[in-house]
């Protein structure tokens, strides 16, 4: 339901202008990064033990910074 509701409002706030729609945008991406930097990241090293996890999750944001500039 929430969900339902959060497109909802998406969808009022996004009509405004494109410049509303970026900054959404951004607050989500910001707030993804947080969680995978503070949350998953310390999580999946005391899982593992190892520096695999960590490798993936650099190999991860280089791809996706190679991605958003192509």
């Amino acid at each position: 339901m929430t969900t339902g509701i959060g497109a909802f409002v998406g969808k009022i706030i996004g009509g405004i202008s494109e410049n509303v729609i970026a900054m959404c945008l951004s607050f989500a991406a910001g707030a993804m990064l947080y969680i995978v930097s503070v949350e998953l990241i310390p999580e999946s090293n005391g899982l593992y033990k190892g520096k695999l996890a960590t490798m993936g999750t650099i190999i991860g944001f280089i791809l996706g910074l190679i991605a958003v500039n192509i």
